[in-house]
């Protein structure tokens, strides 16, 4: 089995590392990439999708960066405890009509023992932005 350091229980130290290393993935846009980190029978709830499993988080990023154009995120701690990590997120992007949006957010984060996020819920919002209110 791969392991995803830094490995759970998380300190703020640790808890940072991770999140700045989901950040990271998700800016690269490669849906490989970024489902590596998590266990091969991961669970996901996106606003109002219920995605499980690797192969079905590699489809909903591809589907997800061919509407969300330009995509920009960033993600800061919220709190941890053992192998659980809160974040708060932000992000931006414009859709083919070229309206940008600034996505609003909270996830709740469940790793197992190696290190791979199992259990990642999501509650995101949108606002409508001009190009010139692009903060990312």
């Amino acid at each position: 089995m791969n392991k995803k350091y830094p490995l759970p229980p998380f300190n703020q130290e640790t808890a940072k590392q991770k999140i700045q290393m989901a950040e990271d993935a998700w800016n690269s846009k490669d849906p490989t990439t970024i489902s590596n980190a998590y266990s091969l029978d991961t669970e996901w709830r996106n606003r109002n999708q219920f995605i499980n499993g690797r192969a079905e988080v590699q489809t909903f990023l591809s589907d997800k960066w061919k509407k969300e154009l330009d995509y920009k995120l960033k993600k800061e701690l919220w709190a941890y405890q053992d192998n659980r990590i809160a974040v708060r997120f932000e992000y931006e992007y414009r859709d083919k009509n070229n309206q940008w949006f600034r996505a609003y957010g909270n996830e709740n984060w469940e790793f197992d023992e190696n290190g791979l996020m199992k259990k990642r819920y999501a509650s995101i919002n949108d606002l409508k932005i001009k190009e010139s209110e692009r903060k990312l």
